[in-house]
C-alpha cells in the first residue's frame, strides 16, 4: 500500500434535502471521507430519522466508496456541555445524546463536538468537570459512537484550547475505549501550537503525544488560519492562502500517525475543495521514488 492510500481525505459536504445526500455530495469532489450535520446545526431540534431516510444514508455510503470509519459527522454549534447554568446544560445534553443516537442510527461510529464554555460565570476547571459529566451520561446512554472533542481556538470562553483540557477530559471519561479527539490546524495554530516548520511541527506533535497520546487521534480539521499564532482567533482560511502555509499540510499528508483516519476540510470556498484535496494527495511523498504525488 502506498503513503497515499493510507490518507483518506475530504469536507465538511451538505446535507442540504437530506442527509443521505451527503455521501453522494463527498463522492462528486473527489473525497475518501467527509464530515456532515446529521441535522441543522442551527436549531435545537429536529425530526427524527426515518427508516427510508436511513437506508438511503446507507445505500449512497457503499455507492460512494467511503466507509463509515472514515465520516466524522459533527453535533450542533448550539450545544455546550459546559454550560454554568443547569437547565441550559441539560438541554444541551439532551440534544447531544440525540445527536449520538442519530451517528448510530446511521451506522456511524464517531461524533465530533466542541468540549463547551464557562461564559466567563465559572472557573475553567469546574466547566472542564461540568462536560466530563455530561460526557459521562451520553456514554452511559447511548452505545457504538465515539464521542470525539476538537480542540478549539480558544475564542472567547472556548476550553479545549489548550492538550491539558483534552487529556482533562479523556482522564474523566469512564469508558475511554468511546472517547477520541480531533485536531484542528487552524485552532491548533491560534491556540498558539506551530505547525509551520519541520522542527515545529513535530515539536507540537510530541506534545499532543506526550499530553493527550496519538491513540486518541481520531480525526483532522485541515484548515489554514486568518489569524496569526496564539492570537486565539477562529477563522479558517484556504489551504495556503493563511498564516500557516502549505508545509504543515504537507507534514500531515506524510505522517504516518494521520494514516486510516477522516482529514476533513472546513476551508472557507467549498468550490475549490476538489482542487483543495488533490493538491493534498500530491504533498504525498512517494518512499519507493521519493518522487511527490506518488
Amino acid at each position: 500500500m502506498s503513503e497515499k492510500s493510507k490518507k483518506y481525505v475530504g469536507a465538511h459536504v451538505s446535507a442540504s434535502g437530506g442527509v443521505y445526500n451527503a455521501p453522494l455530495n463527498a463522492k462528486a469532489i473527489g473525497a475518501k471521507a467527509f464530515a456532515l450535520f446529521t441535522k441543522n446545526q442551527r436549531q435545537w431540534s429536529a425530526k427524527p430519522l426515518d427508516e427510508e431516510a436511513i437506508e438511503l444514508f446507507k445505500k449512497n455510503m457503499k455507492e460512494s466508496g467511503i466507509e463509515p470509519k472514515h465520516v466524522l459527522p459533527h453535533d450542533s454549534y448550539l450545544i455546550n456541555l459546559g454550560h454554568p447554568e443547569e437547565q441550559k446544560r441539560k438541554k444541551s445534553l439532551d440534544a447531544f445524546i440525540d445527536e449520538v443516537k442519530r451517528c448510530y442510527q446511521l451506522g456511524l461510529d464517531k461524533l465530533n463536538f466542541h468540549p463547551g464554555s464557562h461564559l466567563k460565570k465559572i472557573g475553567e476547571k469546574e466547566c472542564l468537570d461540568l462536560i466530563a459529566e455530561s460526557m459521562n451520561i451520553a456514554l452511559s446512554e447511548t452505545e457504538g459512537v465515539t464521542l470525539v472533542i476538537e480542540n478549539t481556538a480558544g475564542q472567547g470562553s472556548n476550553l479545549g484550547y489548550r492538550f491539558e483540557h483534552l487529556a482533562y477530559l479523556i482522564d474523566k471519561t469512564v469508558d475511554k475505549s468511546r472517547v477520541g479527539v480531533c485536531l484542528d490546524t487552524c485552532h491548533t495554530f491560534t491556540a498558539g501550537y506551530d505547525l509551520r516548520t519541520k522542527e515545529a511541527y513535530e515539536e507540537t506533535m510530541t506534545l499532543f503525544g506526550d499530553t493527550v497520546g496519538f491513540e486518541y487521534l481520531k480525526g483532522v480539521h485541515l484548515n489554514d488560519s486568518k489569524p496569526p499564532l496564539g492570537s486565539r482567533v477562529d477563522r479558517h482560511h484556504s489551504l495556503g492562502c493563511g498564516e500557516i502555509g502549505w508545509s504543515a499540510f504537507g507534514f500531515i499528508m506524510n505522517d504516518p500517525r494521520m494514516d486510516d483516519i477522516p482529514l476533513i476540510l472546513e476551508t472557507i470556498d467549498d468550490s475549490i475543495w476538489e482542487q483543495e484535496i488533490n493538491a493534498l494527495y500530491t504533498l504525498v511523498i512517494n518512499p519507493a521514488n521519493g518522487a511527490v504525488g506518488g
